[in-house]
C-alpha cells in the first residue's frame, strides 16, 4: 500500500503520458522526460491526455507500485505545471485534493513554511 506522508517528494509530470505504458515505460518517461532518478523514493503523477485517469508510480525500496485512478464520471479539470514546463512539484495535501478532483492552489490550507519572527527579550 502506498501513504503519502508530508516529507515524501511529489512530482507531477506536466504533459500528459501515454496510459498504455506499464511501469518500465513511466520509469523511462520518470528518466529521460522528468530527468528524476524514479528509484528516488519520490511519487510521480501522471495524467491521460483526455484527464480522466492518474497514475501514481513510487519505488519503496523492493519495487515498484503503479496505482490508477480513472473517474467514473467526468475529468480533473485542474492540472498543476506552467507552460513550458515539464515537471510541477505538489504538497501532499495538494495531492489529496487533486486525487479528489479538486484544485489544489484554491484551498486555503496554512503555509507549509513561514518565517517566524524573534521578538525582542527584555
Amino acid at each position: 500500500m502506498i501513504q503519502i506522508a508530508p516529507q515524501m517528494r511529489l512530482l507531477v509530470a506536466v504533459e500528459p503520458a501515454d496510459f498504455r505504458r506499464g511501469i518500465d515505460g513511466l520509469v523511462r518517461m520518470c528518466r529521460e522526460a522528468l530527468g528524476v532518478d524514479p528509484f528516488s523514493g519520490a511519487v510521480f503523477v501522471f495524467r491521460n491526455r483526455r484527464a480522466t485517469a492518474i497514475k501514481l508510480l513510487t519505488y519503496d525500496g523492493q519495487g515498484f507500485w503503479l496505482c490508477q485512478k480513472r473517474l467514473s464520471t467526468g475529468r480533473f479539470r485542474y492540472w498543476p505545471g506552467r507552460a513550458g514546463a515539464v515537471k510541477h512539484e505538489l504538497l501532499a495535501h495538494e495531492l489529496a485534493v487533486l486525487l479528489a478532483g479538486g484544485d489544489p492552489e484554491r484551498t486555503e490550507a496554512a503555509p507549509q513554511w513561514r518565517r517566524v519572527a524573534v521578538s525582542a527579550a527584555t
